[in-house]
């Protein structure tokens, strides 16, 4: 496994589930730590990094979503021994899709897909990240999350913005593969209310990739919906899963 890829706050060695958390563009597993504690004890919360950032800082960051996810998908197949789970938030739901379509013999029993659609939007016509360095500012102070003022700090800055633009280039670049079938396995899909970059209605467009349980859950707030609100979220989460444990018993 690749050194500093997956970040266990809380071991827990005999889980009866683990789930996998992957991070926004431009982040880390270091915005998600404080969620651990609010899943059930006995499962296993494993929080995932791409190259270029926390413990991985001086890796050269991965500018492809396939290649991403292929990355990711090697450091997981050591973990899949039980029943897991993937959840991400923006470009980590784009990459949590593409490895539930790669990891089809030991496939996830759910799949949790905040902020992000394989229906493709405006990105296709404004590639942020070729954005001047004012525009990709104002880009990540429209996500929400960072303030301005932060991003004005040159030393911040000289880090956040090759960081950004690469795993831009990711998301902006992604197109869905014509011939990938829908996903079998159970989805929920989670956006907050004022999201204009990834509004609800745009997260309607899962439908047309997944063919069976799909559940939609729209909560106050914009593309960081859950920020001050981890709780609730982490609690829809839980009862999905939970849901889909109780319709295949067999499966803990």
């Amino acid at each position: 496994m690749p050194e500093g890829a997956l970040t266990r706050i809380r071991p827990v060695p005999h889980s009866t589930l683990r789930i996998f958390v992957l991070h926004h563009a431009g982040g880390s597993h270091l915005g998600y730590r404080g969620w651990v504690r609010h899943f059930p004890a006995d499962w296993e919360v494993c929080l995932l990094d791409a190259p270029g950032r926390a413990r991985r800082i001086e890796a050269e960051p991965l500018r492809e979503a396939g290649a991403l996810a292929d990355h990711l998908c090697e450091v997981v197949r050591p973990e899949l021994d039980r029943p897991y789970a993937l959840f991400g938030h923006s470009m980590g739901a784009l990459v949590a899709y593409e490895m539930t379509r790669r990891l089809t013999d030991t496939p996830p029993i759910w799949l949790g897909a905040s902020a992000w659609s394989p229906t493709p939007g405006a990105e296709r016509r404004r590639p942020r990240h070729l954005f001047s360095a004012e525009g990709l500012r104002e880009v990540i102070v429209r996500m929400g999350g960072t303030p301005r003022s932060a991003l004005e700090d040159p030393d911040l800055w000289s880090y956040v913005e090759p960081l950004m633009r690469a795993d831009l280039e990711l998301v902006d670049t992604w197109n869905p593969d014509p011939r990938a079938a829908p996903l079998t396995v159970p989805v929920s899909v989670f956006g907050g209310a004022d999201d204009q970059g990834m509004p609800p209605e745009r997260l309607s467009g899962w439908a047309d990739h997944v063919e069976g349980d799909i559940r939609h859950h729209t909560l106050p707030g914009g593309h960081f919906y859950f920020t001050g609100r981890t709780g609730a979220l982490v609690e829809r989460i839980t009862e999905d899963i939970r849901s889909v444990l109780r319709r295949a018993p067999g499966r803990v």
